[in-house]
């Protein structure tokens, strides 16, 4: 399966529930959400998509806390929670989803090499409360391919929590 054909299953899952989805990408720089327009009638579950590839646009437009880029830098899974906090938040949706990270090939650092990815989706429980869950993956190729990867991912681990 590709990302169109996770996409495809993932509007299945939405519009079931009635939900829509929000999106903060960061390194990927809106592969989901094109990957997630690219269908028809997209616009029933899909809400919008915040591209916020600077700290102050994670700020600003998600309220991501100065304070804790500062202290865990923006390629961190405290930043992808608030990043995905925030799009759901913001948008008023059910679900929120964040992907932050370094597509190289430059930025890289020994704690944090090229192709570190952190994911965040926040979405409702059975209470109806939200819950954020976050993941860092490694992943490796060049720039497109690391993003590629990273697009298909935050998809992937969406449907995962939809479907527990």
């Amino acid at each position: 399966m590709n990302s169109i054909d996770h996409a495809k299953i993932l509007a299945l899952l939405l519009l079931a529930r009635g939900w829509k989805i929000a999106l903060a990408e960061s390194c990927t720089g809106g592969m989901v959400c094109a990957t997630l327009t690219e269908l028809s009638g997209s616009s029933e579950w899909f809400e919008r998509g915040y591209i916020t590839y600077s700290n102050q646009a994670k700020t600003e437009c998600l309220g991501v806390p100065d304070a804790l880029i500062l202290a865990h830098g923006a390629v961190s899974e405290p930043v992808a929670r608030a990043m995905a906090q925030g799009a759901q938040r913001n948008a008023g949706v059910h679900v929120g989803v964040s992907i932050t990270g370094i597509a190289g090939p430059t930025g890289g650092t020994t704690e944090k090499p090229v192709g570190t990815v952190c994911f965040g989706w926040t979405i409702p429980n059975a209470a109806g409360e939200y819950v954020t869950t976050c993941q860092t993956k490694l992943f490796s190729g060049d720039r497109k391919s690391i993003r590629e990867q990273a697009t298909e991912y935050a998809l992937v681990g969406l449907l995962q929590l939809l479907n527990n």
